[in-house]
C-alpha cells in the first residue's frame, strides 16, 4: 500500500494513480459485478496478456484493493476478489458504467 507521502496531493490524482489504467479498471470491473475470479477468468474476458494482468493484480493487491487467495491443493489455485477498500469504488464504477452507457444512448454519432 502506498505512504501518504507517495500519494499525489490531488485526490483525483491519488485515485487515477490506483485505478487509471484500463487493465486496473477491467479488473476491478470483473470483480465488482462477477464477485471473485481466477485468473483464467480474467484472461477470458479481458483481452490482455498474461504479464500485464500479473503486473496489475499485483500492484492492486499491494495497493490493498484486491485480495488474493491461495487454496492448498493440488494444482494449487488462486482466488481473486475486492477488499473493502477496493469495494468502496462501487459507486465510482456505477458511475462510470452509467455515464458510459449515457454517451453511447445520446452522446456519440
Amino acid at each position: 500500500m502506498l505512504t501518504k507521502q507517495e500519494l499525489p496531493d490531488c485526490p483525483v490524482a491519488t485515485t487515477v494513480q490506483l485505478i487509471g489504467n484500463k487493465w486496473k479498471l477491467l479488473i476491478l470491473r470483473n470483480l465488482l459485478y462477477n464477485g471473485k475470479q481466477r485468473f483464467s477468468d480474467f484472461i477470458k474476458t479481458i483481452p490482455i496478456s498474461q504479464k500485464v494482468l500479473t503486473d496489475n493484480l499485483r500492484a492492486l493487491e499491494k495497493d490493498g484493493l484486491v485480495e488474493r487467495e491461495v487454496f492448498a491443493e493440488v494444482p494449487p489455485r488462486v482466488e481473486y476478489s475486492l477488499s473493502p477498500l477496493g469495494n468502496s469504488l462501487r459507486p465510482i464504477l456505477d458511475a462510470m458504467m452509467e455515464w458510459g452507457a449515457e454517451y453511447k444512448n445520446n452522446g456519440c454519432e
